[in-house]
């Protein structure tokens, strides 16, 4: 398998690209009456009206790869009758980590989880369930999905790593990479919300872990952050001006004012947003609210409510400010079925969430093969909606629903 990889790597062409379109970036508001949507907690960026911002879409993220080519298709889906509104697509360069292989640098990456990820190869990251997955990829893109965040080894330097973009609907050429120099070692590259910038880990000459920042335009000089806790964990960019966290199952409050979160050794799933960027600490922990039998973190029901998954492999929603379970047990799939579910994304309004099923412990299967994909009520009342379509499969994560 990793020779196969290697080879890939080895033999990348162009992908050919179909750009979704994007139109005016007049601001979409809505009555704050009404529900609160996902980009909430980033009010402070306009977003343009196109088929990736628009109100009642699905966002999801496929990698593909061929003999001679390797990228990652973001496709915009109508949330009820899951018709393709808009299709994006990012040639993965060359240089770009997509898997860790034998005989080159390792990388964490949200990229490396995306397109390396298999039964044979396992995540860089220690825990690989969609619900930690899904925050992490969707971080590789900015708000819009128009550019994606990649790791680039430098084929000269098996030490060194730098980080860069990729332009959607681009060719091989269709990259920038921002940091030069030898020895380099940044890694975990994830997009701003408005695009104009590429956050990372990184390890100064010293060996102190920082997180960075370098500007998608002009002279890409490097910018400290904050401190890092090493390379385990990735990156979540939010809020006007940005800050990033570095945690885990990392998903904002509608308000913007709370999130979710996991670091290992740490107390609690809900802290308050952070003031500047950095790992989450012990004093950070202090006014955390653990989620009872939370297991896995779904996303926000509304700016109280957290669906999770518990340890029998059923939903509930938790309040996010006692910690207790309320309402009825979701199980998605039946005892005697022999099968296990994860969640990836809820709707803006609370009331459905979508669920990978699949065989325990063997989520990605075989590449490319099918998964049985559910549209699920976050009370349990009603049956699921399964969702077949052309172009998904056991590698594609469902990113956004706006």
């Amino acid at each position: 398998m990793s020779g196969r990889v290697a080879a890939l790597v080895a033999a990348l062409a162009v992908v050919v690209c179909a750009p979704g379109c994007t139109s005016s970036s007049e601001k979409r508001e809505k009555p704050e009456s009404s529900p609160a949507a996902p980009y909430r907690g980033n009010r402070g960026y306009d977003l343009p009206d196109g088929p990736f911002t628009r109100e009642g879409t699905v966002v999801t993220a496929t990698c593909s790869m061929g003999a001679r080519y390797a990228g990652v298709n973001v496709e915009a889906w109508d949330a009820e009758r899951w018709e393709l509104r808009g299709t994006r697509n990012f040639f993965i360069p060359v240089d770009a980590a997509f898997s860790n292989v034998s005989g080159v640098k390792e990388v964490n990456s949200p990229l490396v989880e995306l397109c390396g990820v298999s039964k044979y190869s396992p995540s860089p990251y220690e825990v690989d369930d969609l619900e930690y997955v899904t925050p992490r990829v969707r971080a590789l893109f900015d708000l819009a999905f128009t550019r994606m965040a990649v790791v680039l080894r430098d084929p000269d330097d098996t030490r060194t790593s730098h980080v860069g973009y990729v332009e959607s609907g681009g060719n091989a050429d269709d990259f920038v990479r921002l940091g030069e120099g030898a020895g380099a070692d940044e890694q975990n590259a994830v997009m701003s919300p408005d695009g104009r910038a590429v956050w990372f880990t990184y390890r100064t000459a010293e060996g102190e872990y920082r997180i960075g920042s370098r500007q998608a335009e002009g002279d890409h000089r490097l910018s400290d952050e904050g401190p890092a806790s090493g390379h385990e964990l990735p990156l979540a960019v939010s809020g006007k001006p940005a800050v990033a966290v570095q945690a885990n199952m990392v998903r904002l409050a509608p308000s913007g004012r709370r999130l979710t979160a996991t670091v290992p050794k740490l107390f609690g799933h809900v802290f308050d947003t952070l003031g500047s960027s950095g790992t989450l600490t012990a004093r950070s922990a202090r006014s955390a609210v653990l989620l009872s039998g939370c297991l896995g973190i779904v996303g926000w029901v509304d700016d109280k409510r957290v669906l999770c998954r518990n340890k029998a492999g059923s939903f509930r929603t938790v309040d996010a400010r006692s910690g207790r379970p309320e309402g009825a047990t979701v199980a998605v799939v039946r005892e005697e079925e022999g099968l296990a579910a994860q969640g990836m994304v809820v709707s803006p309004d609370g009331e459905k969430f979508i669920a990978a099923v699949h065989l325990p412990n063997d989520r990605s299967g075989d590449r490319g093969g099918s998964t049985d994909f559910r549209v699920v009520s976050t009370s349990g009342e009603g049956p699921a909606t399964p969702v077949f379509r052309q172009g998904l499969s056991n590698n594609s994560v469902f990113v956004e629903w706006w």
